[in-house]
């Protein structure tokens, strides 16, 4: 992975903006991806990095452990944008304004050895145009708020339709997308999220669930679903939510990741991929289908294609094929 990211940077003849929500990289992936950031900017690539300044205020999802100091040393311009009350969570490139590498892949070690995560390249200047028009927003505020406000628009990216969406100016809207997909969907569903939390997407999943018309399947990290469950239950206002999940997981084939339950010093084994597969329509970024994905600073790249979309629903189910059956909470058996 150090390497396809540096060669990824290695490229770049004018640009580089990159929004990173962690960057913990040491040893030699750090030293081959430092090393192709300080090369590109030595030979006159404007490079600029954006990234979720740490904080203690955050107990779910937990904070990153980035270094700001680490790379405010680096030769390049530098920005920490504030994650609080909600996290930039990106992790995307733009490449000399006309190629893009985003996904849901942190830029640490555990994120490419032992966790599951996406990336998705593509060279397209209409794509790459998107994803710049948001850095300049995050990178002249330094306010999550502020960003992801553009109006989504139908762009042609290698004879395919897309889209590319950003949060939190457009989050509620995502998931409603999402959730429409899902529910327009006749032959296949496939998810990967670390989480389900969306009320759209939650009560659109239920309905499809339940009426068994579609091949429905996908894949959660149960620690950390089981975590959000047990918040449900204690502050109320989301308890709602429980029986809707409860339904989903009774009715659909969902399997659950057993993953170290978070710590500073322990393994971040998490399922981390962030995929939504309906029919031949595929949803590929950083936004978990959650409530907080909705205020983060998140992005995802929309693509209506064929092949793409059947190589992401293989993905899929590879990872599912890994785990157990996710239980259904209130003692619902899943099916």
């Amino acid at each position: 992975m150090a390497k396809r990211v540096a060669g990824f940077l290695n490229e770049a003849r004018e640009s580089l903006d990159l929004a990173l929500y962690d960057v913990r990289l040491p040893g030699e992936p750090g030293d081959l991806v430092s090393g192709a950031l300080r090369d590109a900017s030595t030979r006159g690539v404007r490079v600029r990095v954006a990234y979720n300044a740490d904080h203690d205020e955050r107990l779910f999802p937990p904070p990153p452990r980035t270094e700001p100091e680490l790379i405010e040393r680096l030769p390049f311009d530098t920005r920490g944008v504030p994650g609080i009350p909600d996290l930039m969570h990106h992790k995307y490139v733009v490449r000399d304004r006309d190629s893009v590498w985003t996904g849901s892949t942190n830029w640490t070690t555990d994120s490419w050895t032992i966790q599951e995560n996406v990336v998705l390249t593509a060279r397209s200047p209409e794509l790459a145009a998107e994803f710049t028009q948001n850095f300049e927003e995050l990178w002249r505020s330094g306010d999550v708020s502020d960003s992801g406000h553009r109006e989504p628009r139908r762009l042609e990216l290698a004879g395919s339709e897309g889209r590319a969406w950003f949060t939190p100016g457009h989050g509620e809207e995502l998931s409603q997308r999402i959730a429409g997909a899902i529910g327009r969907a006749r032959r296949r569903i496939r998810i990967a999220s670390p989480v389900i939390t969306a009320g759209p997407v939650l009560g659109t999943l239920a309905e499809v669930a339940a009426e068994a018309r579609v091949d429905l399947r996908g894949v959660v990290d149960r620690t950390q679903m089981e975590g959000v469950v047990y918040q449900w239950r204690t502050n109320g206002r989301s308890a709602w939510k429980i029986p809707i999940l409860a339904s989903v997981l009774s009715h659909a084939d969902f399997r659950g990741k057993v993953s170290v339950p978070w710590t500073p010093e322990s393994v971040h084994d998490f399922m981390h991929a962030k995929v939504t597969v309906c029919d031949d329509t595929l949803f590929v970024g950083s936004f978990n289908l959650s409530r907080s994905g909705e205020q983060n600073a998140e992005n995802v790249v929309e693509l209506r294609d064929p092949e793409l979309a059947e190589l992401v629903a293989g993905f899929v189910d590879e990872v599912r094929g890994r785990y157990e059956a996710m239980p259904a909470p209130d003692g619902a058996r899943p099916r």
